[in-house]
């Protein structure tokens, strides 16, 4: 029961890493240019180097040792 609970905790303290990353990350778009704005509301350019393995690995490793002790918790 403890390695389910430890498992599940470590699982969304992933997520939250992940989602910690995606927020504070910045804005998505910036400008290639202080030029006039345009009459759309979409940024010119998205940019999605949050995404990265780089910026997300910790929380991508917390989420793989949850989901390991989840499956093999009940067992033992």
């Amino acid at each position: 029961m403890f390695l389910t609970l430890l498992g599940a905790l470590l699982v969304l303290g992933g997520i939250l890493y992940l989602a910690r990353t995606a927020i504070w990350w910045g804005p998505l778009s910036r400008p290639r240019s202080p030029g006039p704005v345009s009459d759309t509301l979409e940024p010119p350019r998205r940019s999605v180097r949050f995404l990265g393995l780089g910026a997300n690995w910790p929380g991508i490793l917390l989420m793989a040792i949850g989901a390991v002790l989840l499956v093999w918790g009940p067992s033992f």
